[in-house]
């Protein structure tokens, strides 16, 4: 699983730096090795698949950051919400069944960008 935040910076200042260097390594690592994988597995029948998260209501985010934290994340967001961790079960419950005839494929969870 990756999340959103590596790719868009989460919505904070200064963390851009940081999010150029976990998007590097996701690209390095999720992508590349879930696309070679992928690959190769499914001449055995298994499929690779990748989960991408968005934000997720948790108690995490529920316990601490700045006031109106939550608010000023869901206006960037398509769908003007946080995503239930239900929603990312359910994602990933698809991912792993047979409905799912794909393979290298990311999906992300994250209510739009």
């Amino acid at each position: 699983m990756s999340g959103v935040m590596v790719i868009t910076g989460g919505g904070q200042s200064g963390v851009e730096a940081m999010s150029a260097a976990r998007l590097q390594r996701m690209f390095a690592t999720n992508l590349l090795g879930a696309f070679l994988c992928a690959r190769e597995a499914a001449e055995e029948g298994i499929r690779v698949n990748c989960a991408r998260p968005g934000l997720v209501h948790t108690d995490l985010h529920a316990s601490g950051g700045e006031p109106n934290r939550i608010e000023r994340l869901h206006a960037g967001i398509a769908m003007k919400r946080g995503g239930e961790p239900e929603e990312v079960a359910r994602a990933v419950l698809w991912l792993l069944s047979q409905e799912a005839s794909c393979t290298g494929a990311i999906l992300d969870v994250t209510g739009g960008r």
